[in-house]
């Protein structure tokens, strides 16, 4: 495989003062590794039980995994991982990220007992990155939903998974990525990914004492209600997209050709955005409750952008995840910071791409870059290492293109 080019990145904004950091976890924005305990770590038994004999990986058949293992597999992430960003696992949300996506459905292994149960699953996501400076797209995997089986683990069954998972996507996909937590990064190292730094958040107070407070509060970890639903003034994105009749055509036809044309300049990777990604993305995403901001200039669509409201520890927060403006319109993009800021949260947080027109004016809207915070990007080669010349700074990420997933 061709090594991918390292892009002339633009020269990133100067240092932001410090800000307090609310001192929550960075991979809490819903990274999907979650996958500790599936890192092979033998079960314990209480001293007064005696183990039933463990079941050899040889003994278990590795196989595709089926529409038929669905309500299996959701049994099992839900006892084995976290409850996920909606806070449970539905078999919608499992449909729309892992068959309804555009870049296609997701492949997936099982590794089956003898006795026909599901003992250990793995997911990979279909994911599209377009390569300006080659006039290509770069087709790539994500590694998300994994899980063992209480009872079976401490034999191998994530690594073998995974292993078998590379194989298989090697010959249609060329890179493989994720944002995994601290304790699953040594196990992706172990099996060829490299650690390429932090994607930086930043972060807009909105209540100031209630933002100090919730950080003191994440900082001592007491205890919140997760199911006080948090109130947010902003339209939802499945209204708005249901409202327009043509995506395809219209004012968000152009305003994304008009960007598109500008970021064909850009040698970064980035993800090509159109009505079809963006409807899935946010209008289509079950329990996610996803929100728009629009800015008009009289018939013309000028600026878009959307983001969720979402629980962070005692703090809410809005997750401001894509923001799309015409090009060099700095003042429409401030237009949308500010916005975000009005959501009725008590602080927003997002990722500024460097260059682009939100981080340009992103100081003055009122946002720094947040200590402590931000996600952990690896990577690899489905075949092998990562192609020589990638680093972070090869991705011009938008917050949406990582968290939830």
């Amino acid at each position: 495989m061709s090594a991918l080019p390292t892009p002339a990145v633009p020269a990133p904004a100067p240092p932001s003062p410090a800000l307090p950091s609310p001192a929550l976890d960075a991979p809490d924005l819903d990274t999907p590794d979650l996958d500790t305990p599936d890192l092979d770590t033998p079960d314990r038994t209480p001293a007064d039980r005696t183990p039933a004999p463990p079941t050899p990986l040889a003994e278990m058949t590795v196989r595709p995994l089926r529409d038929a293992d669905t309500p299996a597999v959701l049994e099992l992430l839900a006892a084995s991982t976290a409850g996920g960003p909606t806070g449970g696992r539905g078999a919608d949300f499992f449909a729309w990220k892992h068959r309804r996506s555009p870049f296609g459905a997701s492949p997936g292994l099982v590794a089956e007992a003898p006795d026909g149960r599901v003992a250990g699953v793995r997911l990979f996501l279909r994911w599209e990155w377009y390569d300006a400076a080659a006039g290509r797209t770069v087709r790539a995997v994500r590694p998300v939903d994994t899980a063992t089986r209480p009872g079976f683990r401490g034999r191998g069954i994530f690594r073998r998974l995974t292993q078998d998972l590379l194989e298989q996507v090697a010959g249609e996909a060329e890179l493989v990525f994720n944002t995994p937590n601290g304790s699953s990064l040594p196990g992706y190292r172990a099996m060829g990914w490299s650690e390429l730094g932090q994607v930086p958040v930043a972060l807009r107070p909105v209540h100031t004492a209630a933002f100090a407070r919730g950080a003191r509060a994440a900082r001592a970890r007491r205890p919140t209600d997760r199911e006080v639903p948090v109130r947010c003034s902003l339209p939802t994105a499945a209204d708005w997209f249901a409202s327009q009749p043509d995506c395809t055509a219209g004012p968000l036809a152009e305003l994304l050709a008009e960007r598109a044309a500008a970021d064909r300049s850009d040698p970064r990777l980035a993800v090509a955005r159109t009505p079809e990604f963006l409807r899935w993305r946010y209008g289509d995403a079950p329990g996610l409750d996803y929100r728009v901001l629009t800015c008009r200039r009289g018939e013309e669509l000028t600026g878009l952008a959307f983001g969720r409201p979402r629980r962070r520890g005692p703090l809410t927060e809005f997750t401001l995840a894509d923001i799309l403006v015409r090009p060099g319109d700095r003042v429409t993009a401030a237009r949308l910071l500010r916005a975000a800021a009005r959501s009725g949260c008590d602080h927003v947080a997002t990722h500024l791409s460097p260059g682009t027109e939100a981080a340009r004016t992103a100081l003055r809207s009122g946002y720094l870059t947040a200590p402590r915070t931000g996600m952990t990007l690896a990577a690899r080669g489905t075949a092998g290492p990562l192609p020589a010349g990638l680093t972070l700074a090869s991705w011009r990420f938008s917050l949406g293109d990582l968290e939830a997933f």
